[in-house]
Formats: C-alpha cells, sequence, structure tokens
C-alpha cells in the first residue's frame, strides 16, 4: 500500500491545522515534509510531520 503522510501546520496564522499526503506507488523514498507547503497558508518552514 502507498504511504500516507500525516502533517500540520504550525504557523498561528493559519487555520489549517492537519492534512494528509497519499502518496502513489511513484513516490520516491526520500521524499519528506520538507517537500511540501502548506495548502492553505503556503509556508513551508511550519510544516511538521505527526508521529502516530
Amino acid at each position: 500500500m502507498p504511504a500516507t503522510l500525516e502533517v500540520k501546520c504550525t504557523n498561528e496564522d493559519c487555520e489549517l491545522d492537519m492534512f494528509e499526503l497519499h502518496y502513489t506507488y511513484d513516490m520516491p523514498d526520500d521524499v519528506t515534509v520538507a517537500d511540501f507547503s502548506c495548502p492553505y497558508c503556503g509556508e513551508q518552514r511550519f510544516l511538521e510531520e505527526i508521529e502516530l
């Protein structure tokens, strides 16, 4: 099954609390949260992976 990455945005000015990224099998293994930006506020530096 393809990987799922749960991410939260810690920007105090952002209204988005968390989102999930569902990868396809073609996603490289070395992809991390640093490769994405928040879909709401557009910031990259405030994203953190949620560890389950």
